[in-house]
Order: structure tokens, then sequence, then C-alpha cells
């Protein structure tokens, strides 16, 4: 079994420790500073409550999994005897290439090393490590603990080696891993995801609906059947001729802008960010709406995890 280690404990690290702890796999995980592992600590322990409450895990599950995240600020610490290091630092090239130069001094050419960006490309990541061949991207889902998907990313320079380990890691922490053979922005999830988002972001400017209703149509129609089958599979069984007719005059109607809509530019323009800053396109303002929308996300989410252990 791989000896993993995870270099950050934000948002994305500590959910991705939690992923193997989940499996019974032991974890390593750098973090900057003690407030960091601090914070990182917390939210571990909130999400373990929320699986403990939703009878995903036992109280006696719950100690052991905490038992075996092991957090330390000491990079040395951390990777010493690690064979698979998976990268989530934050989304800037110029941190993620200062880790990465550390670690040439630290692993040997055997160590896999996995970067969970969501979009940079593995020549500008491998740039600053000396062993480019074992170097893969794994995407992560957020929150990372209860979304099966990981997409690993390869391209020429890739050993198939590390991506077959890459794959028996991922599976072992009881992940759904799939293999992304040519490098193109946004990957599969994102640009799947935001093809969507586009879409919806024009209905709401065209005023063709309510942002509630908007969502609702994807998360009580689409959203629904998605959990089980995807958009292709969709098709097949809804008869490829009706959605060749459809996609014929539908397509051309749909929304193509290169650019994000007037109502995304201008919250953004006005410091409206969403939930970190109290508004976006809703109103969060108010902690208890928030808490409501992510307690309501991860039932849905922990309901599904529990579907897929049938199977």
């Amino acid at each position: 079994m791989e000896r993993i280690a995870i270099l950050g404990s934000g948002t994305m690290g500590h959910s991705i420790a939690l992923s193997f702890a989940l499996a019974d796999i032991d974890v390593k995980v750098y973090g900057v500073n003690d407030g960091d592992i601090a914070k990182a600590k917390e939210e571990l322990a909130k999400n373990l409550s929320s699986l403990h409450t939703h009878e995903l895990i036992t109280q006696t599950q719950k100690d052991e999994i905490q038992q075996k995240i092991q957090f330390s600020t000491l990079l040395e610490n951390v990777v010493d005897q690690a064979s698979f290091i998976i990268e989530a630092v934050p989304e800037k090239l110029a941190i993620k290439h200062e880790v990465y130069k550390k670690l040439n001094k630290l692993v040997t050419k055997d160590v896999v090393l996995a970067s969970n960006t969501s979009g940079f490309k593995l020549q500008q990541l491998t740039a600053a490590y000396d062993y480019p061949n074992n170097f893969v991207i794994t995407h992560f889902w957020n929150p990372a603990h209860l979304i099966p998907l990981v997409e690993i990313v390869k391209n020429d320079s890739t050993n198939e080696e590390t991506v077959e380990r890459t794959k028996k890691v991922l599976n072992e922490s009881g992940k759904k891993p799939i293999t992304i053979n040519k490098e193109i922005q946004g990957f599969i999830g994102n640009r799947l995801q935001f093809a969507m988002f586009r879409e919806a972001q024009h209905l709401l400017d065209a005023g063709v609906a309510s942002k509630e209703d908007i969502d609702a149509a994807v998360s009580y129609s689409v959203g629904r059947r998605y959990s089980s089958i995807g958009p292709l599979m969709t098709a097949d069984l809804g008869g490829l001729d009706t959605f060749s007719a459809i996609a014929d005059y539908l397509f051309e109607d749909l929304n193509n802008d290169g650019k994000a809509s007037d109502t995304l530019a201008d919250l953004v323009d006005n410091g409206n960010l969403g939930y970190k800053t109290g508004h976006g396109f809703y109103d969060w303002s108010e902690n208890e709406q928030l808490q409501d929308a992510i307690k309501k996300r991860d039932a849905t989410l922990i309901h599904f995890l529990k579907e897929d252990k049938k199977y």
C-alpha cells in the first residue's frame, strides 16, 4: 500500500485526507503554520460529526478515523517515507513551484507527485520538478470526502506505471477515478459544469426565470438523473433520434458567449463574491442560511455515498 502525504491543510487538503482515513488509510498532512492546522482540525471534526449524524460511521470509527490523520508544519516530516504525495496548496503557480523545488531535495524519483490543481497544465507544473515522468494531476471535487470523482490528467511524458499507481490508490480510497488522456482546459467536469453555468447566466440575464427557479430546474430534473447516469447514456435511453432532432434546432439557440454574463461581472466588480462576502446571486448575510445550504448539500451527497456502498 502507498504511504500517503498531503501538502496543504486547507479546504481541499484536510477533506482529501479524510477520504483516505475513511478508507482505513493512514495519511500525513502538511500545514503552513499552527493556525492553519488548528482550523483544519476544527473542520475535520465538523465533517466527522456530520458523517456520524448521518450514520455513515459509528462513534468508535469517528475516533479511529481522526487518529489516522497526522498534521505537521515540518514538510520533511510529512514527506519522509511517503511514496505518494498529493499537493493541495493554493492555486498560484509560484507557490506550487516553491513547494516542488523543496520536494526535489526531499524525495526520490520513485515517489508519485499528484497535484490537485483545477486549472494548470502538467507542463506548467513540472517545470519546477525534477521527476516530471512521475507527476500527474488528481483533481478532487469539493467536498473531497463526499464527492467520489477524481480526474486523473496525464500527458505524453507521464509514465503509465504512475497512472496505474494513481488509479490503484484512488480506488483503494473509495474514489471513482477517470483518466483524461488529452490535456484540455478545465478537464471534463468543469467543462460540463461551466457549459450549464453559462446557459444559466444567460437565462437569468434574459429574465426567463428567477435564480431560484433556474436552480430548481437543475436540482429537480437533470440533477436527479445525472446522479446515476451521465448525459451520453441519458441520450441513449431517451433515443438518439430524439436527441439529434432536438440538438439540430436547440443548439443554435443556446448561449455561446465567450465571457461571464453582465450580472456575474457586475457582482464581481462590486465585490459580491458569494458566501465569502455575504452576497452573490443569493444573500448570504445570515450565517444560518449558509449553514443550512451546506447541510442540505452534504446530506444529499451522503445519501448517494450510502447508495454507492450498496453496489
